[in-house]
């Protein structure tokens, strides 16, 4: 078996702090969103580059406290970004990783966790400033 894409599903609970959270915050885009009829739960695909997620608000689809582990390019620039954004709710630290990771991680309002991971280069990260890993 040849895997084509990997799409993780999230267990959402409320669209508006959804969109300020996944579009407004971390820049996604909505590709598509689905309702079975007015008043059902949403199912939405969102996208940033090559990152695809599933967001649910119906009953058994996810789990809240689930983990999304991300390996990419240009962490520590999406890091710059999002805390420039002075998002009330999220100032992730920037770690260097004991797996040999630039590294930070995002809790979204539904307790899921999104870990963005670039491989940590001395040369290119030098001069950053780290948070201590818990």
């Amino acid at each position: 078996m040849k895997a084509e894409k990997i799409i993780p599903v999230l267990r959402i609970f409320d669209y508006k702090k959804t969109i300020e959270f996944y579009i407004d915050w971390l820049g996604f885009e909505i590709v598509w969103e689905h309702h079975f009829e007015e008043n059902t739960p949403v199912y939405m695909e969102v996208k940033k580059g090559n990152i695809i997620l599933h967001l649910s608000e119906h009953h058994g689809d996810g789990t809240p406290g689930s983990r999304v582990f991300i390996w990419g390019e240009g962490v520590a620039d999406y890091h710059k970004e999002l805390i420039d954004k002075k998002y009330k709710y999220n100032r992730p630290g920037l770690e260097k990783a004991f797996y040999g990771a630039l590294s930070f991680t995002v809790d979204d309002p539904f307790g899921n966790k999104i870990i963005f991971n670039e491989e940590f280069d001395e040369e290119k990260h030098k001069g950053l400033e780290f948070c201590s890993i818990h």
